[in-house]
């Protein structure tokens, strides 16, 4: 989805003029913590609100560590220069598709500054805090006394999966046996029944699949149709017994 973006120019109309003032990192980390309609300092004063001036880390001596109230502006000239400051604001739902970016012109930039600190010692304190927090792993390991127990398990293995590796490690076991042992065993089976599938000839031999079916194309008919779909039958020559259609052929 495509965000439209609107641009209100009513700040030109008004001739509004703004201060353009450039502030330490720490000090804007401070102003947004003020409330949306709250008040962060004022110029005539020089001193920063005393409710946002506190770090919220506790000092090793002396309490509470402050941020820096004092901070003396040193002006810049805007001169050849052509400078506004600009707001934007989300209007709409974001998840629909009437959402919208409203960009605010707030005014033209009529005098620059920078705002710097008065260095002492609880400054000193504050910037000390700040290089110990940026070195600072984000990660940690940590020694548990007992098992975590809320943790995301593995499923259990799929069906087919187990029926895949009991197969496989059966299978693995199974020793070739000699030809004419595997020969005698398939026969005497087949004395009993006229019909087996691959799996009960497994069952009966024990013999790996690939060398039980190479022996079965040479002494066996595979049925892929018909009423015994998908079994094994001995070869005309190796029967002991007639079918119905040589029986019949032996009749006339």
């Amino acid at each position: 989805m495509a965000e439209k973006t609107e641009v209100n120019l009513t700040g030109v109309k008004q001739s509004k003029g703004v201060w353009l003032v450039k502030v330490p990192k720490y000090l804007s980390q401070q102003w947004d913590k003020a409330s949306e309609k709250g008040e962060v300092g004022k110029i005539t004063i020089r001193n920063l609100n005393a409710d946002l001036s506190a770090v919220g880390t506790v000092g090793e001596k002396d309490g509470s560590l402050q941020v820096p109230r004092d901070h003396p502006f040193t002006m810049h000239t805007v001169a050849g220069q052509t400078m506004a400051v600009f707001s934007q604001s989300n209007t709409g739902d974001s998840g629909s598709e009437a959402s919208s970016s409203l960009i605010i012109l707030e005014g033209m930039v009529v005098h620059r500054a920078e705002c710097r600190p008065v260095v002492n010692d609880n400054y000193m304190k504050l910037k000390k805090l700040q290089i110990e927090r940026s070195t600072k792993p984000q990660r940690l390991s940590q020694q548990l006394e007992k098992a975590v127990t809320n943790i995301f398990k593995p499923v259990a293995n799929h069906d087919f999966n187990v029926e895949y590796e009991k197969k496989k490690k059966l299978e693995g076991k199974m020793v070739r046996a000699e030809r004419q042992v595997v020969l005698d065993m398939v026969f005497s089976a087949f004395e009993k029944h006229q019909y087996y599938n691959i799996k009960d000839l497994v069952d009966i031999t024990r013999q790996p699949v690939t060398y039980l079916k190479e022996i079965m194309r040479e002494i066996g008919t595979y049925n892929s149709k018909g009423a015994h779909k998908s079994t094994w039958e001995l070869k005309p020559e190796y029967r002991h017994y007639q079918s119905a259609e040589e029986e019949e052929m032996e009749t006339t």
